[in-house]
């Protein structure tokens, strides 16, 4: 059993930066890849990005290539999610994901046994 906490979300302006932790209980944690996903009002939730148990590979939806890092600390436990250059359309409730892929690469919801509760981000124009 994994039990997985978001933090660090908020408003932002557009071009402006957020860093999203995922902290996570469970002693399977540090062996796991984990994921990043979104979801928008109205909209199904979607892949943001993706890490290999040992930090080595990372996956990232095109949507956020270039602007988001995922990198994680297993011996804190956490995963984060850095985000930079952020736009209105990023606006999203933020997700971790963990506990069926084995290995990091582009999610579906399937890839996902545990969640976290979600944190809000909120980019204004």
């Amino acid at each position: 059993q994994v039990q997985l906490v978001e933090s660090g979300g908020g408003l932002v302006h557009t071009g402006g930066s957020l860093r999203l932790s995922c902290v996570a209980s469970g002693h399977t944690f540090s062996s796991s890849a984990v994921g990043w996903f979104r979801q928008a009002p109205g909209k199904e939730r979607e892949f943001v990005a993706s890490i290999s148990w040992n930090g080595g590979t990372s996956y990232y939806a095109d949507s956020v290539k270039g602007r988001f890092t995922i990198s994680r600390d297993n011996a804190k436990n956490t995963v984060y999610l850095q985000m930079n250059s952020l736009k209105p359309e990023d606006t999203a409730v933020y997700y971790c994901g963990t506990g069926r892929a084995v290995r990091a690469g582009t999610w579906d919801m399937r890839d996902v046994r545990y969640w976290g509760q979600g944190t809000q981000v909120t980019v204004s124009s």
